[in-house]
């Protein structure tokens, strides 16, 4: 059976989710909605980069795409400035009994702990009124610290420590708000970023600690405990998102910490450069200039390093690939979910059915 999509969004994860919805043998895109008035009436193909028409015209016409009643929505929209709007967007969706999966807002990647019953029942109760299942997830958060480090410990005898990392260059990611305004790269150092204030990097990635604690049976100890550290530039830095002056941040390491009497026991951890050279004493990729790094430490030890690189051999271009990829190939498994709120706990296992080269569409 073929499932009718429609993808909310064209930005840098977004085209790259049309190209996957256009490439899958199961679903059909039938509709998308753009924010720029400069992409309206432009053919989903184009906007897609794929040099090719798929026969659907882009719009800003949020009622006339609801009224489609697609089977899913592909919601790839920018969330993080907007978490309320956002959510009351997703819930809408849901309540039109329409099956969502999304890249953010990432506090409903596992919001259990994280957000109070207050917020998630209006949403787990319009997704049941509504028929219809939420999924939000990515590659972070989302697979590279939620499906394969649970993955991993089916082989441990005893576990002391689970801890997911995140080593990357992000100087070609392009994100001008999230580089400039939540994370403060090229800013004065006595510069607060959002995402720095207390309790932020716990509603940020707080719900993957949840969730692998979840997964394992672990209560925590609460709150979470959050660390950072800020490095100031050297030089003179130049990122596609935002310019670095000399002084001016220019990488970070942050933690956040799940501890069971006082002691780390999943922790989720960024080290986050805007230029290869910078901070040689911090971890480095085995491969390229990014990487998602999970260690196990227990009987057995484990490490396991996921890397990973576009065509074009850049690494935060198939970071949008990866995360736009997580969210097309669940829609199957997310439509035939119950409904309400659907965790990565909750689902099948997802792969890339038909996706094969050559294979049969």
């Amino acid at each position: 059976m073929t499932l009718s999509v429609v993808e909310w969004s064209t930005g840098t994860v977004g085209r790259h989710a049309i190209a996957g919805i256009d490439a899958h043998p199961e679903l059909e895109l039938v509709g998308v909605w753009v924010s720029d008035p400069a992409k309206v009436g432009k053919d989903a193909g184009q906007l897609a980069g794929l040099n090719r028409d798929l026969g659907i015209l882009a719009t800003n016409d949020r009622d006339a795409l609801i009224a489609l009643k697609p089977d899913a929505i592909v919601h790839t929209a920018m969330t993080d400035d907007r978490v309320a709007e956002s959510i009351a967007d997703l819930t809408a969706f849901v309540a039109a009994g329409i099956n969502v999966v999304s890249s953010g807002p990432v506090i409903l990647q596992y919001p259990y702990g994280v957000l109070p019953d207050a917020m998630i029942g209006p949403i787990q109760d319009a997704a049941i009124a509504g028929g219809a299942s939420l999924h939000v997830n990515g590659i972070d958060p989302g697979f590279a610290n939620d499906v394969l480090p649970l993955a991993m410990t089916s082989l441990s005898q005893e576990i002391d420590e689970i801890r997911c990392l995140e080593i990357a260059d992000y100087s070609t990611y392009y994100q001008p708000v999230v580089m400039g305004e939540l994370f403060g790269f090229g800013k004065p150092m006595d510069f607060s970023p959002m995402i720095f204030a207390p309790g932020v990097l716990s509603l940020a990635w707080g719900s993957v600690v949840r969730q692998i604690a979840a997964g394992l049976g672990v209560t925590l100890d609460e709150p979470l405990v959050e660390r950072h550290q800020r490095v100031a530039a050297d030089r003179d830095y130049e990122t596609v998102s935002v310019p670095i002056p000399e002084g001016t941040m220019a990488a970070v390491h942050f933690e956040i910490a799940g501890q069971v009497d006082g002691v780390d026991r999943v922790v989720l951890e960024h080290y986050t450069r805007t230029h290869p050279d910078q901070c040689p004493e911090w971890p480095r990729p085995n491969e390229g200039d990014g990487c998602y790094r999970i260690i196990v430490t227990g009987e057995p030890a484990m490490t396991v390093e996921m890397s990973h690189h576009g065509r074009d051999g850049d690494h935060n271009v198939s970071g949008m690939i990866v995360t736009a990829m997580r969210l097309v190939n669940s829609v199957p498994a997310v439509v035939a979910a119950d409904p309400g709120i659907v965790t990565a706990l909750d689902m099948p296992l997802v792969t890339g059915r038909g996706l094969v080269t050559g294979s049969a569409r």
